[in-house]
């Protein structure tokens, strides 16, 4: 019993292809197929081999020695003795790269008997063909990238997935019937994504990039593609691409704030306000109960010197969450930095009656920035900028006692 399953697992190697005239090849297949198999004797021969005679059907050969260990190892599996996916794999991998270069010289045009330019070993290709379609359909390459998942090797991880999910696209899988066992269906766009995230993990920026380029306009996980995209042209350092990136989801997916808020986060942090306060608009209609994104253009609205429209925002902020410190001092802020302003344009007066009015104006509106902030400190007693604008304002107003409480207060923080 056991020798026929012997003979069973190991007929693939022969079945389907032809006979050989290399005797190094004949030599190598001996050792893969002996049945205790000697893959290390079978690779330093077929190395012997193509030296001697590169040619596809050499490299078939080459190619033939780690379809047979992926078989031993299989058969062992099925004995119950286990795999080495580390050993399967390689073999697999190994073997690809065999019949990639196989496929290359079989597909060269070279002139027949009569002279016409025909393809070098169409027997060879057909071959690989359908050796590649069975890695294909037995997920080999996709056992084997779920174990160097396992084992934190994402580098090696992306190449055995993105090996998977290019094997329909090999010119030598182009067939029409080659094709209809290989739809591009959602198990397909699967393994492409977990090939973009391991090339991700494993900061393989610009093929991280290529994958999740091709996945972005498709209905697969696509939020998290067009998240994971920006950020490989973040890290890229490519403003334009992450920018356009941003905007193409902010469109697609109007309901996803996280893209509307790194857009707006970039505009602010690069000087462009303008166009940030143009976003936060944008974002505050669609979510007008988010009180953050009213605070923030109240803040820029400040910095551009549109005050009544930043006090318009603190107040539709604390409309939100009555509870908003910072939108509150938001307001005071804005009257406090008006009168400083005015303190400014004030030293350049010289008529003394001029001066005077001018500093009756200025602290008129330091004034009115006193009650919010007071508002602001009761909401937030612990925030140290608050009490260190009151300590000052009281000075001012020679509010000696709550000077000193607001000084007593910073000594404690």
């Amino acid at each position: 019993m056991k020798k026929s399953l012997i003979l069973a697992a190991l007929v693939l190697m022969s079945a389907g292809c032809f006979a050989q005239k290399n005797p190094l090849v004949k030599k190598a297949k001996n050792y893969a197929l002996a049945e205790t198999p000697d893959f290390s004797a079978a690779r330093a021969a077929i190395e012997e081999a193509i030296a001697a005679e590169p040619t596809a059907e050499t490299y078939y050969w080459a190619g033939m020695i780690g379809y047979q260990e992926l078989a031993q190892e299989n058969y062992n599996q099925m004995l119950g003795k286990g795999v080495h996916q580390d050993i399967a794999g390689k073999a697999v991998e190994e073997s690809y790269a065999y019949w990639l270069k196989a496929d290359e010289l079989a597909s060269a045009l070279v002139p027949n008997k009569k002279g016409d330019l025909v393809p070098a070993d169409p027997k060879v290709r057909a071959n690989i063909a359908k050796k590649m379609l069975e890695y294909y359909k037995q997920q080999e390459l996709v056992k084997y990238g779920i174990y160097l998942n396992e084992q934190r090797d994402f580098a090696n991880a992306y190449e055995a997935f993105k090996m998977h999910i290019d094997i329909p696209e090999l010119a030598m899988m182009q067939d029409a019937k080659l094709q209809k066992e290989m739809p591009r269906d959602t198990i397909y766009q699967q393994y492409k994504y977990y090939a973009g995230i391991f090339a991700v993990q494993s900061e393989k920026h610009p093929e991280a990039i290529a994958i999740l380029s091709e996945m972005k306009d498709g209905d697969y996980e696509a939020i998290s593609v067009n998240q994971f995209l920006y950020q490989e042209y973040v890290a890229m350092k490519d403003t334009a691409n992450f920018v356009a990136t941003l905007q193409n989801a902010i469109a697609r997916f109007p309901q996803e704030s996280w893209f509307m808020q790194n857009l707006i986060n970039y505009y602010i942090f690069s000087g462009q306000e303008q166009t940030a306060v143009d976003y936060l608009a944008q974002a505050i209609e669609r979510e007008p109960n988010v009180a953050q994104y009213h605070l923030i253009k109240g803040n820029l609205d400040e910095n551009l010197g549109h005050y009544e429209d930043a006090l318009k925002d603190f107040d539709n902020a604390l409309a939100v969450d009555p509870t908003l410190a910072d939108a509150m001092a938001g307001k005071g802020r804005v009257y406090y930095n008006q009168a400083v302003k005015l303190n400014e344009e004030a030293a350049m007066i010289s008529d003394n009656k001029a001066y005077k009015k001018a500093l009756d104006e200025m602290n008129e509106v330091f004034r009115k920035s006193l009650p919010f902030f007071e508002k602001a400190h009761e909401m937030a007693p612990e925030e140290r900028s608050y009490i260190q604008v009151l300590k000052g304002l009281y000075y001012r107003f020679h509010d000696e006692a709550k000077e000193a409480e607001m000084k007593a207060l910073l000594e404690t923080l």
